[in-house]
């Protein structure tokens, strides 16, 4: 901006030494003097309110806030920039995630939590924010809001339909949620590598349980009859079974819901010996529908 402060209005040499000066030249030289100290203020004043600063005009204290009031800024160089974490704490139950707090946040579970978001920007601005999930429990489960809507298949645990997440292990897990329209619709992204859809991960089943969808590969080492239950699972998700150690004249069967060789009912899988493995592969097969469709069998019979 240009200062409105003009020292040329005011005469330095301003009285005459050694003779009668006209008084009217004192009055003029305090009245442009006083204007400019004025000027001076209020121009003072605008910076310390509307300026981007270091410190504290006034006080000469760090840190200062600066709110931009939506300005623009262009053409920059950015380096060792960070960001405030936003701590929400232990919880359970409903989560709202603030936008407004900062674009970091972190929650631990003291169970199942729902989360929602607010004061997203207005549609027409982009913004992001990554939420920090601990898991203290493979009993908690996430709820993500229907307005998360977009890059929800082939994340393991998370079911498109429920918007539900499960997790096979406790531990810390990070998303990325981006909107464009206010809130409206939310992409998802993942943040970390457990998330990895279809990963080396593996689990051992010794007796009745639901197979997860967390994890790819199933390995069956019983010393009776078991049976595993495998749930729906997501666009293009890759599931193995394998009998690594059966005793003698037992079996392990799993019941697949949305088995795509029994007509999109459920469908039986049936080892009996050791060595013994399938792989699936999940297949959208309409609008919301997934079917499991064997492309691997080493032995197991179908039914």
């Amino acid at each position: 901006m240009t200062s409105a402060i003009n020292p040329n209005n005011i005469d330095g040499a301003y009285p005459v030494a050694g003779q009668d000066n006209n008084s009217q030249g004192f009055r003029d030289n305090f009245t442009n003097t006083k204007t400019n100290f004025q000027y001076a203020a209020n121009e003072i004043t605008a910076l310390q309110n509307n300026a981007v600063l270091t410190v504290d005009l006034a006080t000469s204290t760090t840190p200062v806030v600066n709110n931009l009031l939506t300005s623009t800024l262009t053409n920059g160089y950015l380096q060792a920039m960070y960001e405030p974490r936003v701590a929400l704490g232990t919880l359970s139950g409903s989560v709202t995630v603030n936008y407004a707090l900062g674009s970091y946040q972190t929650v631990t579970t003291n169970g199942s939590i729902v989360l929602g978001f607010s004061n997203f920007p207005a549609a027409g601005r982009a913004a992001s924010v990554v939420v920090q999930i601990t898991i203290a429990s493979t009993a908690h489960t996430v709820q993500f809001p229907t307005a998360v809507s977009v890059n929800t298949t082939g994340i393991q645990g998370l079911n498109p339909s429920t918007n539900i997440m499960t997790f096979a292990a406790t531990g810390t897990y990070a998303f990325e949620f981006t909107t464009s329209d206010g809130g409206v619709t939310v992409t998802i992204g993942q943040a970390n590598s457990q998330l990895t859809p279809f990963n080396a991960s593996s689990e051992i089943i010794t007796s009745n349980a639901n197979a997860s969808l967390s994890l790819t590969t199933s390995v069956f080492n019983i010393s009776a009859n078991v049976t595993a239950n495998l749930s729906t699972g997501t666009s293009g998700q890759i599931k193995t079974f394998v009998a690594a150690n059966i005793a003698a004249g037992k079996n392990a069967v799993v019941h697949v819901t949305d088995a795509g060789w029994n007509g999109n009912d459920v469908g039986n899988i049936t080892f009996t010996a050791n060595g013994q493995g399938v792989t699936l592969q999940c297949v959208t097969v309409g609008t919301g529908n997934y079917d499991w469709y064997c492309i691997g069998n080493n032995g197991a019979t179908f039914s």
